[in-house]
This record gives C-alpha cells, structure tokens and sequence, in this order.
C-alpha cells in the first residue's frame, strides 16, 4: 500500500469518526429534547385535568352489592369545567379510578383505556408519577400517568397521551439524512485527499525519480526542484540535495583518485620499464657467444649496477609514498627546528660540496611533529634545489605570529606558471628529458608528510628567477 493511499484512508477514517461522532451526538440530543418537550407538555395537560377533577365529583359512589366497576362516561358528562372541554385533540386524556379502572374519557367508550401496568399502578397508588410507552390501535404512545390525591388518598388517576409517530419519523429522517449526508462527505473528503496527497507528496516522489534517474545515469549533478514552504518535505528535499551535493563531490574525488591511480600505474610501469628493459639488454649482452671483451664486460656490468641503483631508489620512493598514503601514524611531539635544519644542511652540503647552502633561523622556534618526517622533508626540498639549480640556496626559517615558516630557495631557471600547478603531482616532472635526474615523487612525498604534520606546503616560482618552497606549521609556545 503508498503511502499517499496510506495518508488518505488515515485522513478519511479520522474524517468518518469525527462524522459519526456529531452525527450520534446530534441524533442523541435531539431525540432527548424532543422526548422532553413531549413530557412537558403531558405534564401541563395531566395538570390541568387533575386540577379540574379536584372541583369535579359528579360520580356517584357504587353501591357495595356491585362486582363491577361501573362503565365510563363521557367527558361532558363527568365534569363541565373548561380543561376537559376545550382538550386539545392531539393529546389523548383519560380519568381513572385509585383502582386503575376507567372513569371517563372523551367519548365514554369502554375501548376507550390505556394500558397502565402494574407495576404503574402500585406506583400510582403510592402517591408517584409514572411515565411508559404502549402500542395503541398500532401507534406507539408515551403514557403519562399521575394520581391526583385528596387528605392523603388517591380518588382519581391522570392519564395523558400522545403519539411518538411524528417524533419517531423526524428522529428516522435525521438519522437518513445524516446517513447519506455523512457517507457523501466521506466520499468527497476521499476524493480531496487523494488529491491533496499527491500535491503533497509530490516532492517525495520527485526525490524517487530523481534518485533513480541518479542511479541509472550516475549523474550526481541533478537537484531536486522544490519551491514549497520549509515543512518536513521541504527539509526532506533540502537534505537530499545536500546529499547529492556530497556523493558528487566523493565521487569526484573518487574519479580522481582513480584517474591519479590509473596514471599512478602507468607511470610505475614506466619508469621500472626503462631500467629493466636495460638491465635485461646487458644480461643478453653478457651471454652472447663469443663473449664480449673483458673492457665492455666492465661497462655492461657498470651500467646494470646504476640501473639496480635506479631501481632501489624508485622502490624506496614508493614505499614511503605509500606509507604516507596510508596514514602511517607520525609522532607529534614538540620539535625545536633549528637542530635539525642545521643538521640536515650538513647532510645536503655533502651531496655537492661545491654549493653554498646558508641558513637564517632563531633559536627556540618549536612546531608538533615528527622529526623524521620534518627532516625527511628538508631533503627532499634541499635535493630539489641542488638538482635543478645551479646557485646559492637560501634556508630560512621565522616565526609569524601563530605560524612558523620555512622557505627554502633556490635561483635556478624557475618554472612557467602552466607547470607549476602540477609540481605536486606524481611522476610529474617539469623537464621529461631522460638525463633529468628523479622520478618526480619528491614533492608528492613532502606534501603527504607534511599535511600529515597538520602542515602546508606551496611553491612560487619566477621563470630566471629560481623558486621557493613554503612549509607552514602551526607555531608551539614553550
């Protein structure tokens, strides 16, 4: 079952309780007023006939040989006061004696009785009203019965009746009309829900669309299109999109980390081709018959010992690249920087003893972190400048309000800004020519480890100008 049946059965069920509720209420109320308009006024004629009878006492006492209660009389006959003249005629009056038996009635006839139960009786004899409804000639009646009592003694009782016909035919065309009328509102009230519910559930069916669209095409760049009030479908939609908005993106990021790996592959495959495919050539070369002289034997063996080298250091760069890649833990301890700059300076200055390597840095500047990963950087930084430059190179390091920087410079040719914004991707080198030493994993390297510091790095660069690097740390007070 939908939802949108869902919300329209509810929304009719509560409508058709409500319905019936006021309907029964309604019917209840006016079949209790009408009941006690009835009473009423046989109240006011039962006491005006008793009344009247209390001035009235035109029949004789039976004498005591008589088994029979006499037979009644009429009205005119039995009093000619007004109330048993002028009795208005769609009330049925009756006088009776303490016995129950009738005395007079408007026409004097026998058939003329009402019924009056015994149990009405006894309770007339003790001097209480009685109230009871009785089918007469095929009509249902409301009888009211009421003694009307002398020194403490019932001489005559009061019956007063009238028809429950009408009554009952107005209550029966309430009820029918409340019928149809209720069953009506309910069908109408169906039909308006149906179609308010879709109007309402119309945004959560476009969010159903829209997801499975998303599903089959993959396009992350569809929204779904709400004008509504900011209701609970309005924060529904608002949430969705908010949802697309971040699947778009990690599936962005995700394609690129999948085209990065892809190229990632086919760089490695590369760059471990070159050096296999020369240290497979050699070893052919060793085992050609006759065999090469013994001065070729030495280069060939020479060269295959570079290209094993080549091969060392290309696995090493990857290992420590994927262990960045994986978040390998790093200390983040607090590391004054100058020890450790002015000893991997040391180090550099050995890869060429030619170069001048200067250093600016006060004393006592304290960042978080490891200090493998810190020098490890300053190497890689430091090598960068001795392979592509041929100058001086300047080691700087400040502290800048909360920041500490480090900025290593060189004056080298420098790099055109179309290469620069890609000086951190891997394998990416600016010059691709074969005698360029490095396999463009440096600066990927000191990227990964230094954010993993909680750090930033960039470059700037001018073409003749030579390039710096910037390493920023959050700065550590002592």
């Amino acid at each position: 079952m939908s939802i949108r049946l869902r919300f329209t059965l509810l929304y009719t069920i509560i409508l058709a309780l409500t319905l019936a509720i006021f309907g029964i209420a309604l019917y209840t109320i006016q079949a209790q007023d009408t009941m006690n308009s009835l009473k009423q006024d046989l109240s006011l004629g039962a006491n005006k006939l008793a009344e009247a009878a209390l001035k009235t006492d035109s029949r004789p006492a039976p004498p005591e040989s008589e088994q029979h209660a006499p037979p009644p009389i009429p009205f005119d006959e039995f009093s000619s006061e007004q109330a048993f003249q002028a009795f208005p005629e769609r009330e049925i009056g009756r006088i009776l004696d303490e016995n129950g038996d009738l005395v007079a009635s408007p026409f004097g006839r026998e058939e003329d009785a009402l019924p009056l139960s015994a149990e009405g009786l006894q309770i007339l004899q003790n001097e209480q009203d009685w109230w009871e409804t009785a089918v007469v000639s095929e009509e249902k009646m409301l009888i009211y019965s009421r003694p009307v009592i002398v020194d403490d003694q019932v001489v005559y009782i009061v019956q007063v009746a009238r028809p429950l016909t009408e009554r009952d035919r107005t209550l029966q065309s309430l009820a029918t009309t409340l019928l149809f009328a209720g069953s009506f509102m309910i069908i109408l009230a169906f039909g308006i829900g149906w179609v308010l519910s879709r109007l309402t559930l119309s945004p959560i069916q476009r969010i159903t669309q829209t997801a499975q669209t998303i599903g089959d095409e993959r396009d992350f760049t569809r929204r779904v299109a709400y004008t509504g009030p900011p209701d609970e479908v309005g924060q529904l939609a608002s949430t969705f999109n908010a949802m697309l908005a971040r699947l778009q993106d990690a599936f962005l990021k995700v394609e690129h980390s999948l085209e990065m790996q892809r190229a990632f592959v086919a760089d490695v495959s590369h760059e471990l081709r070159t050096p296999l495919t020369t240290l497979r050539g050699n070893l052919g070369l060793l085992r050609r018959n006759p065999p090469a002289p013994p001065e070729e034997q030495a280069d060939i063996l020479a060269d295959m010992v570079d290209e094993s080298d080549r091969l060392i250091r290309l696995v090493n760069d990857l290992l420590l690249l994927a262990r960045a890649d994986a978040g390998r833990s790093l200390a983040k301890e607090p590391l004054e920087i100058q020890p450790v700059l002015e000893e991997t300076l040391r180090q550099a200055h050995q890869l060429d003893t030619k170069r001048q390597i200067t250093l600016d840095v006060s004393s006592g500047i304290l960042i978080r972190g490891d200090r493998d990963a810190f020098k490890q950087v300053l190497l890689i930084l430091l090598d960068n400048a001795l392979k592509h430059s041929a100058g001086e190179i300047n080691v700087k390091a400040s502290r800048n309000g909360g920041q500490v920087e480090v900025r290593v410079q060189d004056h080298g040719p420098g790099i055109p800004p179309d290469k620069l914004e890609r000086v951190f991707d891997r394998f990416y080198r600016g010059d691709n020519s074969p005698m360029t030493p490095g396999f463009g994993l440096g600066l990927p390297i000191a990227k990964t480890l230094v954010e993993g510091m909680g750090g930033t790095i960039a470059v700037e660069s001018e073409v003749s100008q030579g390039s710096t690097v910037f390493v920023c740390f959050p700065a550590l007070n002592k």
